[in-house]
């Protein structure tokens, strides 16, 4: 008795229906394996496979560029082909290019096989956000949040893993990490197949092809959302820095900052996210993310002029405060996002929504290291300002959204 009422509550946990638990399963699993590569794939290819790092670096660019310009088509393919379709597929070739990178010898094997891998990832993201607004039901932000609490579990499983890897500093172990991520890819595609087939939504008679280039509204939001953005580069890349080069907080701080990140994130996104419905509600979510990014970017600074310990408190309640305002950011996105796209467009719009925010990620060492980092604390400010600016401006870039949307497909969004 006690293990069938365990079973349930993870099982009302993970989601309130059969398709749902299947994508929060699949998403998951697919999480688990991104973070076994991603914390050593850089160490794989400069290390074992002995490749320079700046031609690993350029490799990697190289395939993120090209991948960008994959996702709106991907989209507006998932759109017209089927979601579930296009992600199977996507997946699939995901698996096999990652499995191919244990055969790289040179860079521009690197380069090639990399940049397939990246062109399927973006357009599998698209069809993705496609095929999460189909299952979401009639609580969709609530589904979205649990979806983004298993995913964030998923990464730390991933990562411990990969710590593992990175202990033991053998190529059989970089290789194994790899594999693993690669079966990640065809295990998810796998249980993908259990989701019912969604039937393609027709697009009204006389409708511009590419409707999303014409909607500025969501355009002026993708680009505030990759604006803002930057706040994950902050705690990934940013402190990091922060704190190795200008405070004497000791040097396990660091992994101490992932922990507190990793954990609130997953304990408290369910709880806020789910009450995030409306993109009314996303607007006033992102106000309160850029008020508590104004917090906590000035607490980073005063660790610099703290002794050690004092120094170690105040970046771990910086992190606690960013992480807070990193789950309001996050949960707003959704709300806002999902409900401004036409649900036979959906694909579309994710495309272009994860080409801004992909563009931002990328645009975001170049800035926060030579703007944040060059002008020390004074950066600091700016860049608490710079999200409280933003923040500000989520309510009126909500209610204009809002505004052109046609009704009957305001209706069909809030309540589908």
């Amino acid at each position: 008795m006690i293990k069938d009422g365990l079973a349930s509550r993870i099982g009302r946990m993970a989601g309130d229906s059969g398709p749902e638990r299947v994508l929060v399963a699949a998403s998951f699993v697919n999480r688990v394996g991104n973070g076994l590569f991603n914390a050593a794939s850089a160490l794989y290819f400069t290390l074992a496979v002995g490749l320079p790092a700046v031609q690993v670096g350029a490799a990697l660019t190289i395939a993120g560029v090209i991948g960008l310009c994959a996702g709106i088509p991907g989209g507006h393919l998932a759109d017209r082909r089927g979601a579930r379709v296009i992600m199977v597929l996507a997946l699939a070739v995901q698996a096999v290019s990652m499995a191919a990178l244990v055969l790289v010898e040179s860079w521009a094997a690197l380069t090639i096989i990399a940049t397939v891998d990246q062109i399927a990832a973006a357009v599998g993201g698209a069809a993705w956000g496609a095929l999460v607004a189909r299952v979401g039901g009639e609580r969709p932000a609530r589904f979205r949040a649990k979806l983004r609490t298993f995913v964030n579990l998923g990464v730390i499983l991933g990562t411990v893993g990969a710590g593992l890897a990175l202990a033991a500093d053998t190529r059989g172990a970089y290789v194994t990490l790899i594999l693993g991520n690669a079966a990640s890819f065809a295990l998810c595609a796998v249980l993908l197949l259990l989701l019912p087939r969604y039937p393609v939504l027709p697009a009204p008679p006389q409708q511009r092809r590419w409707l999303v280039f014409a909607d500025r509204p969501f355009l002026a939001f993708t680009a505030y959302y990759g604006a803002m953005g930057l706040q994950y580069p902050v705690v990934s890349l940013l402190l990091p820095i922060w704190i190795s080069q200008h405070t004497e907080a000791p040097r396990w701080t660091v992994a101490a900052l992932f922990a507190v990140n990793s954990a609130f994130c997953v304990l408290m996104q369910t709880r806020i996210g789910s009450r995030i419905e409306t993109p009314y509600d996303g607007g006033r979510a992102f106000r309160a993310a850029g008020l508590l990014f104004l917090v906590s970017c000035p607490l980073m600074a005063l660790a610099a002029y703290a002794p050690v310990w004092a120094a170690a408190g105040l970046v771990l309640a910086a992190i606690f405060v960013h992480s807070l305002g990193e789950v309001w950011e996050s949960s707003a996105c959704f709300a806002v996002g999902f409900a401004l796209a036409p649900q036979h467009a959906m694909g579309q719009y994710q495309g272009v929504l994860g080409l801004g925010f992909n563009a931002g990620q990328a645009l975001a060492p170049a800035i926060l290291t030579t703007v944040v980092l060059g002008l020390g604390t004074a950066g600091w400010l700016l860049l608490a300002l710079f999200f409280a600016a933003l923040g500000a401006a989520g309510p009126a870039l909500a209610r204009w959204g809002m505004r052109t949307r046609p009704q009957p497909e305001v209706a069909a969004v809030v309540t589908g």
